[in-house]
This record gives C-alpha cells, structure tokens and sequence, in this order.
C-alpha cells in the first residue's frame, strides 16, 4: 500500500483549506463513514461541511468544555452550535481527555500526572496529532463516534485546522487500544 502524506511548513490555520481537501480526497475511498474535527468556535467545522455536505458521512464537532478561557462562557457561540446543528454537525462539548482534572492538579500544585505524559508523547509528533487522539477519546465516550471502526480526526494548534489521521478511536477506559493507521496531513515540527 501506498499512501501520500501532506507536510505544512507551519502549524496553524493557514492551512485549514488544503487540510480540508486532503480530507475530502481521502474520503473517495468509500470506507470511512465518520469524521470528528476539533473547532472551537465551529468555524472549521463549517467549512468542513460545506466541502463534505454531499458526501455520505457523519461530521461530528468538539469545542472546549463550558469555561476553558473564561469561567460561565463557551467558545462556541449558541448561533453558530444551532446552524451546525441544523446542518446535522453535532457538537460536543466536555473536558479535555488528555488534561481535564489532570490540568488542574498540575495548575495548582505543579508536577505532572500520567495522563501528562501521554499528552506530551502525542506532541512529539505536533500538537494537532494530540488533539486528534484527544477527541477520539472524548468523542467515542460521548457515544457519538463508533469504537473498533476506521474514522477520520481533525485537529490543530490554536485555530483552524492542520492534522488530519485515519484512526481507530477508544473509550477512555481502553485508552491504550487506540489505533491510528495513516497521517493525512500534519505540520512539520
């Protein structure tokens, strides 16, 4: 088997477009029925639907939880959850798998905890790999993305969208039984 791979130069949201389109392409063939993206505001996950909308595929969306930047406040706006919503993206929102209460630990009492590390490990690849596992796992908890089954994840760093892998998502219980079998696309670290 032969696969290609796109490298961005940079990370970021600069590459939003082309990561949409190496999706796009990779979804012609006919085997994955499931794409999670992380966006924070919906952004990117409208403009994914507006180049997936005629394919036969299940977009699901995953923002921070309820007061990540600021406490009582969401990053996502209610128009922007109900236009998604009416376009049939669902939008998830809940705490970081690969922080969450970890984070707060560490934010007051310094150190790291397990949970730490697997997050720095999925970094050494770029921060978007990272956020691809971490939404597979906080989407297959949901129940909103199948477990044992191929899906695409869409991840970033900071906005827009710049990593892309075909994995097979796990519930955090069964975190290690996580699977990703290509990169579509990733910046170079």
């Amino acid at each position: 088997m032969k696969k290609s791979i796109t490298y961005f130069e940079k990370p970021g949201k600069d590459n939003t477009e082309e990561l949409i389109a190496c999706v796009k392409e990779r979804l012609g063939e006919d085997d994955i029925k499931y794409v999670a993206i992380a966006s924070s505001s919906g952004e990117s996950a409208l403009k994914l639907y507006e180049s997936l909308g005629d394919l036969d595929v299940t977009i699901v969306n995953c923002t921070h939880h309820m007061g990540f930047r600021e406490p009582n406040k969401s990053d996502i706006s209610e128009e922007m959850r109900s236009k998604l919503e009416d376009l049939g993206v669902v939008t998830f929102m809940g705490s970081h798998a690969l922080s969450a209460t970890g984070r707060g630990i560490t934010n007051k009492f310094g150190g790291f905890t397990p949970i730490d590390m697997i997050a720095a490990s999925y970094r050494c690849i770029c921060q978007g790999f990272k956020v691809c596992a971490e939404i597979g796992i906080m989407l297959a908890d949901a129940g909103l993305i199948p477990v044992g089954e191929e899906i695409i994840s869409i991840g970033g760093t900071a906005q827009g969208v710049d990593t892309a892998v075909v994995m097979t998502a796990a519930n955090m219980t069964n975190v290690f039984e996580m699977k990703f079998h290509e990169v579509l696309a990733m910046p170079r670290p």
